[in-house]
């Protein structure tokens, strides 16, 4: 259930934060696609961010803009469609832009990800900057004159960060990148800039942002946080289907699922709040009214916890999920063909609007 007035919080900071920095901030699909609440966003944003094919004609053909698209590997059968729906492109690889450079040439504004070999992100699935990772260039492997047509650099460092972590992260950029920026028009600074988050220091951010104004006044700075846009706009709501317990663990089961419908819990992990109760330590589970909380699928992983209720949990009961609304809309599975929850928006005249139900024809199509 997402909660179009909170939504709308969160788009009035981040236009703010673009105007009065002199950026441009845009919208990540990895994070939040719900194309459905595009018009709301077409009164604050004018772009967005793609990944792949299908979101760069999310881009153009539900938003109305061209994206700015960055894929780890572009494919022969999918560039020429891609450069149809982007306005800017950027590889991975110098060897990707060897390879492809002509058929974007002339078409989009084309970028190149670099690498600064630094980021606090803490949890290694989702540092991008890790030794060995796929992504971007690193300084020793650019040539001195970057080729005519690469335009700009993309360098995404960060996963739901703080300001300090890019005012850090800015010093390792500009010591590695810096001389290549006279031949450059754009610096893509990427996601992860969670400026919506209760304690984001949005002004140092401002600061920051005009500070490397003032040092490279001829770039234009592009963030594409995902998370930001969505972060605390509405919560996913399951119910208590059975309570089981074994060797003194009570397990409530739901009718959601992690492993489904909210991935990132198990990946991450990342805890998510649960409405009217406190997470607690395993410990605790000797205790009365402490729950871990299971998900409706065969993994055997498939649970999470554990959170202490003011009371035993009753079948039919509602367990709600705050802050469910990025990543976990796009990141869900049809495993096991568990049922996907409808998605709805509570709208700032008290009007709730189904956006999606899901039917077995959802599941079934996903097999054809």
């Amino acid at each position: 259930m997402i909660e179009e007035a909170r939504l709308r919080r969160n788009l009035a900071l981040i236009a703010d934060v673009a105007r009065r920095a002199d950026v441009e901030i845009i919208l990540a699909f990895k994070a939040f696609a719900l194309w459905k609440t595009f018009p709301i966003f077409r009164e604050y944003i004018r772009s967005t961010t793609a990944s792949s094919l299908n979101e760069a004609r999310l881009a153009l053909e539900e938003f109305g803009a061209k994206a700015h698209t960055f894929s780890p590997a572009y494919t022969d059968d999918e560039i020429d469609e891609i450069v149809r729906c982007s306005s800017h492109l950027t590889f991975n690889s110098l060897s990707q832009y060897e390879r492809l450079n002509d058929r974007v040439a002339g078409k989009a504004s084309i970028g190149l990800r670099v690498n600064p070999e630094y980021s606090e992100v803490g949890t290694l699935l989702y540092n991008p900057c890790a030794p060995g990772t796929r992504f971007g260039v690193t300084a020793d492997k650019l040539p001195e004159q970057l080729p005519a047509n690469i335009e700009g650099f993309h360098c995404h460092c960060h996963c739901e960060s703080g300001a300090d972590v890019l005012e850090r992260t800015l010093v390792h950029i500009e010591e590695k990148f810096s001389k290549w920026f006279p031949q450059l028009k754009w610096l893509n600074l990427g996601g992860g800039h969670l400026m919506t988050r209760k304690d984001y220091d949005v002004e140092l951010l401002i600061n920051i942002l005009k500070g490397l104004h003032e040092r490279y006044p001829w770039l234009r700075i592009i963030l594409e946080p995902g998370s930001a846009f969505a972060w605390q706009t509405g919560s996913l709501v399951s119910h208590v289907v059975d309570v089981v317990e074994d060797k003194g663990i009570r397990t409530a089961i739901l009718d959601v699922s992690f492993t489904c419908h909210m991935p990132d819990c198990l990946e991450m992990p990342y805890m998510p709040e649960v409405r009217g109760a406190s997470e607690v330590s395993m410990d605790s589970q000797t205790s009365e009214f402490v729950y871990r909380l299971g998900g409706n699928s065969c993994l055997s992983g498939d649970f999470l916890g554990c959170w202490q209720f003011d009371h035993h949990l009753q079948v039919g009961e509602e367990v709600v999920f705050e802050d469910m609304i990025h990543y976990t809309t796009v990141k869900t599975t049809m495993f096991n063909g568990i049922s996907h929850p409808a998605i709805g928006m509570l709208h700032t005249d008290g009007r709730m609007e189904m956006l999606r139900e899901f039917t077995y024809e959802d599941y079934r199509d996903r097999m054809d």
